[in-house]
Formats: C-alpha cells, sequence, structure tokens
C-alpha cells in the first residue's frame, strides 16, 4: 500500500515542534537551562555553605592585612610585599607578646572562672528549684533544644575544637594569599563578568573593598576600647579575674550586641561570686561602658567607616547564626555591610541611566 502523498499536495519544509531547529524550542530550553541553573546554583551554595564562609572569612582577615598595608604605606613608602611582612610580623609579636606576659594568669583565670561560672550555675538553679520555678526533666530538655537551635546549627567544620582550628588556619591562608597579590583575583572575577559590565564591576569591587577595610578597622578599634576600659573599671572596682574578663569582652565586642550580652552575663556572675558589693560594681561598669561606648565610641568610628542600622545588625546576626552557626554569626556583620554597598551601588547606577547624560562614576578600583 502507498505512502506517498496525493499528487499536488504541498510538502512542510519548516522544523516540526520536537526539532531543536524550532526557534520556540530553543528558546524554551534557554529558559529553561537558565531556571535550572538557578535552582541547582542555589542548591550548591546550600551544600557548600560552610566552606564559602570559610573563604568569606579569608577575605576579611585579608581585608584587615591590607588596611594594616595600606596604612603603614603611608609613612613608609615600602614596596607593598615588604610592608604586608612588616604587618603580618608586628601583628604575630604582639600576640606573642600579650601570651607571655599575661599567659600564666590568663590561663589561671581562665579554669577560676569555670569553676565559678560552674558554681554560679549550680546557685541558680538551686534557688529555682526551691521556690518551684525549676521545670522537669521533659521540659528541661526541650527548652535545651529550643536554647541550642537558637544560636544555630554546629556543623562539622565549627562543631569540634579540631574543626574550628583547621577552619582558622585555612581562613589565615587564604587571608595571607589575597592579601600578597590581591589584583589577581580581582582580575580573575571580572574576567567572569560580561565585558560591557566590567568597569561597573570594578567600581563596585573597589567600594566592597574599601568598606569593608573601614568597617574592621573601626571594629578593632572598639574592641581594644571595650576590652581595655573594661578591665581597668573591673580592676579598680576588685572585681576578680579583670584581665581576662577584659580579654573576653574585647574579643566578644567583634560581634555587636550578642557579643556584649554574652560579656555582660560573665561579668556579673563573676562579680557576685567575689561578694554583692562586687556583683553591683560589674553591674554598673557593664552598663556604663557600654552606654559610653555605644553613644561616644560607637557613634564616633561609624561615623568615619560604615553606618549600620543595630536593627539591621541584630537581624542579620539571629539569621546567620540560625542558617550557618558560629562561623555565619561572626561573619554577618561583613556580609550585610557587603550586600548594603552592592544594592547601594546599583541604585546610584540605575538613577545615573535614568538622568539626563547618564551621570554614572567613571571611576576604577586600584
Amino acid at each position: 500500500m502507498s505512502t506517498a502523498p496525493p499528487p499536488g499536495t504541498p510538502l512542510v519544509q519548516g522544523p516540526g515542534p520536537s526539532e531543536l531547529r524550532d526557534p520556540v524550542i530553543r528558546k524554551e530550553l534557554k529558559r529553561a537551562a537558565v531556571w535550572l541553573g538557578l535552582a541547582g546554583a542555589m542548591a550548591l551554595v546550600v551544600l557548600l555553605i560552610q566552606p564559602l564562609l570559610i573563604i568569606f572569612g579569608g577575605l576579611v582577615f585579608a581585608s584587615m592585612l591590607d588596611g594594616g598595608v595600606r596604612l603603614l604605606g603611608r609613612v613608609l613608602p615600602l614596596p607593598r610585599g615588604w610592608r604586608l611582612m612588616i604587618v603580618v610580623l608586628l601583628t604575630i609579636a604582639f600576640i606573642g607578646g600579650v601570651i607571655f606576659m599575661t599567659g600564666v594568669q590568663v590561663a589561671d583565670q581562665f579554669a577560676e572562672l569555670r569553676v565559678t561560672l560552674t558554681a554560679q550555675a549550680d546557685r541558680i538553679f538551686a534557688w529555682a528549684n526551691e521556690h518551684g520555678m525549676m521545670p522537669g526533666p521533659a521540659d528541661m530538655n526541650a527548652l535545651l533544644q529550643q536554647a541550642l537551635g537558637s544560636f544555630g546549627r554546629l556543623t562539622s567544620f565549627v562543631g569540634t575544637a579540631a574543626g574550628a582550628l583547621a577552619s582558622g588556619l585555612m581562613i589565615v591562608v587564604i587571608g595571607l594569599f589575597v592579601a600578597i597579590e590581591p589584583r589577581i583575583y580581582e582580575r580573575g572575577l571580572e574576567w567572569l563578568v560580561p565585558s560591557d559590565m566590567r568597569a561597573e564591576w570594578a567600581i563596585t569591587m573597589d567600594r566592597m573593598a574599601h568598606t569593608m577595610r573601614r568597617l574592621l578597622a573601626g571594629r578593632l578599634l572598639g574592641m581594644l576600647v571595650e576590652g581595655v576600659l573594661i578591665w581597668l573599671a573591673l580592676w579598680l572596682a576588685g572585681v576578680p579575674m579583670a584581665l581576662l574578663l577584659g580579654i573576653i569582652t574585647g574579643m566578644l565586642a567583634f560581634i555587636p550586641n550578642i557579643g556584649a550580652l554574652i560579656s555582660g552575663v560573665l561579668m556579673v556572675a563573676v562579680g557576685f561570686s567575689a561578694g554583692q558589693e562586687q556583683g553591683i560594681w560589674a553591674i554598673i561598669i557593664y552598663f556604663a561602658i557600654q552606654n559610653f561606648d555605644g553613644y561616644v565610641v560607637i557613634p564616633m568610628i561609624a561615623k568615619n567607616t560604615v553606618d549600620m542600622p543595630p536593627a539591621l545588625t541584630l537581624s542579620s546576626q539571629i539569621l546567620a547564626s540560625t542558617l550557618f552557626g558560629v562561623l555565619g554569626l561572626a561573619l554577618a556583620d561583613p556580609l550585610i555591610a557587603m550586600i548594603k554597598v552592592a544594592l547601594e551601588r546599583g541604585s546610584e547606577a540605575a538613577l545615573g541611566d535614568a538622568l539626563p547624560g547618564g551621570g554614572r562614576d567613571e571611576g576604577r578600583a586600584t
């Protein structure tokens, strides 16, 4: 039986709906590939969030070193490599000197602090149990799970002492490599951006780096001021372990809001362990220095660094700690600052396009 078309019937020469030659099919495949690529990228970020945070931590550390190198360059006209080596050696010498001068004292105070906090916690639990305020075992387990969940999950990267040490070492190594020759990585990132957007990308990256340096410089200055003030005030008030509490307060000041709350709890607990008078002095010192830091030191630093709203900072820390754990909590502030700079630059570029004659910033990253 013949399957040939009847004589005179025209044949369709165009591509069928299942052929890739069809422009409609190619267009829809491109759209599907874009959405699948976005979904895959989001899934990849979720799976690799801890390594990505470690890389970002390395960039934060590199910004600290770069800020020191630039500051040193104002007084020493040396090549960048020599200035970086001087900054690293000065940092190592400072940390080593602090450990050498206060190492034994801090170690003894740390052991004493652990015993003191355990005794204070036992006293609080005993008082609550005596007044019928202590929940049952099942309720206590639920409260502990909620408390741990509020601080975020501790992943395998930072959940153990070995993991935390390895993460810190990787952050330091990445930061050193980036600080040695940052332009290599800047050029590599620019190469990944479409050529017509590279100038805009360079401006945004330059502003991000500038903001990061100012933010970290202000944060380090605030940590130093707060730690020294707490140490001196507690020492004058006769509160035990003043040096250790000053060091802990200065370190926790890197994490605004939450760090101050934790250090305040430690100060009050140690103060009342020595007596009621020392406990009251610890409360007065905590609120006095926090108010001085919040109304005098931080505004002066923020005026010359980065203006971050406190509510935005606290909200980002809560979200980052819940999603990414301790490392996310520590890096929440720099991450939000970078997002803020990118959004501001995007709005400026859009406004420049809307203005007559453009009005864009034609600067270049240096």
